[in-house]
């Protein structure tokens, strides 16, 4: 497992190194930032490690026509400052392409009008959950919802949970752990869970939750809960999940609700999404084009963060997955945004202590 991990810490090593000179000089943003027409603005919610060696790599690939100006998201404000940001700025866009890894903020900038429509190079087998009805963003590269389990607490596998519900039951008083779902992949999760339960259902869940399990600040914060024995399991994504897992941990991943009877484990995805009335259209189109690639998924899937290739023609296969194959939950992520304030207002006095 040390050897898997160092190989991963050089391999990102190598991209960020590429994409590092190209980075400094016309990735950050700070302020206002240059418009000429050759410029293609991004704002990203993907870490920028992972994302500027990537946007390097297009301007390249244009031989140098294109360049790439990326605002990148920060770790205090999560992506709903990106989102927050898109819609002060609607009067006049300054982003021209919006990339996302919190597909509700997307859905939701969706439901405000903001997105363009874009002819998605995709095939037609690609899922339809990971693509807007009107075609204004697509899915690929996701992280899975999983439950991390300590493996030396819980040694044998048939005492281990297997069902993202079991954060309520009894048994498990004060040894799981869940992120608080007001932001991130919880806050989606849970959405998602509403849609598919029913408010009322959903929200009785989460009660018996807020109850049983111990609450964190985030999915990071989880796995490592778990890793260092602080609690025996926990619900967090498959990136967080992975990490604790090369480092040497005594830690398994268990993709939950695989039975035929439950909904299948949740994936999230990347998102991209162009926006409406921006600067730059045709060069944020090419650079759509460009991202929405099985090659862009494998690098995404080579890099430490282990992402989980959409399109079939992807060659690399996460470390993070299973041998056997996944059963993916259904979404509805336009359905599961409906609502989504009032929903999130209801959460944030559930969870505010």
């Amino acid at each position: 497992m040390k050897t898997v991990w160092l190989f991963r810490r050089l391999f990102s090593a190598i991209l960020v190194g590429l994409g590092g000179l190209f980075a400094s000089m016309t990735l950050g943003m700070t302020g206002c930032v240059s418009r000429s027409e050759s410029d293609v603005v991004v704002y990203s919610a993907l870490d920028e490690e992972f994302a500027a060696p990537i946007l390097a790599s297009f301007e390249r690939s244009t031989d140098h026509e294109i360049g790439v100006i990326g605002k990148f998201d920060i770790e205090s404000t999560k992506t709903v400052g990106l989102a927050n940001q898109l819609i002060a700025e609607a009067e006049s866009p300054r982003c021209d392409l919006f990339w996302n890894n919190e597909i509700m903020h997307t859905v939701r900038l969706q439901k405000l009008g903001l997105l363009e429509p874009h002819d998605w190079d995709v095939p037609s087998t690609w899922p339809t959950d990971m693509l807007a009805s009107d075609g204004t963003w697509c899915g690929f590269a996701a992280r899975a919802r999983v439950l991390l389990i300590n493996t030396d607490l819980l040694a044998q596998k048939e005492n281990w949970p297997s069902q993202v519900a079991e954060l309520a039951d009894p048994k498990w008083s004060q040894r799981c752990a869940m992120a608080r779902p007001l932001f991130g992949t919880t806050a989606t999760h849970f959405a998602v869970l509403r849609d598919l339960l029913g408010p009322d259902a959903a929200f009785d869940l989460l009660q018996q939750i807020h109850d049983n399990a111990v609450i964190l600040s985030g999915n990071k914060q989880v796995a490592q809960a778990v890793s260092s024995g602080k609690v025996a399991w926990g619900l967090t994504d498959t990136d967080d999940a992975i990490i604790e897992k090369d480092l040497g941990y005594p830690v398994a991943i268990v993709y939950p609700d695989q039975l035929p009877d439950q909904p299948g484990t949740l994936r999230i995805p990347n998102t991209l999404a162009r926006i409406k009335n921006s600067p730059h259209p045709i060069a944020s189109g090419v650079l759509a084009n460009f991202l929405m690639t099985p090659e862009i998924e494998d690098r995404l899937a080579m890099g430490r963060s282990s992402q989980l290739p959409i399109s079939k023609d992807s060659k690399f296969p996460p470390a993070v997955l299973p041998d056997e194959p996944v059963r993916w939950m259904r979404v509805d992520f336009e359905a599961a945004a409906e609502g989504w304030d009032e929903w999130a207002k209801t959460l944030a006095d559930l969870f505010a202590n």
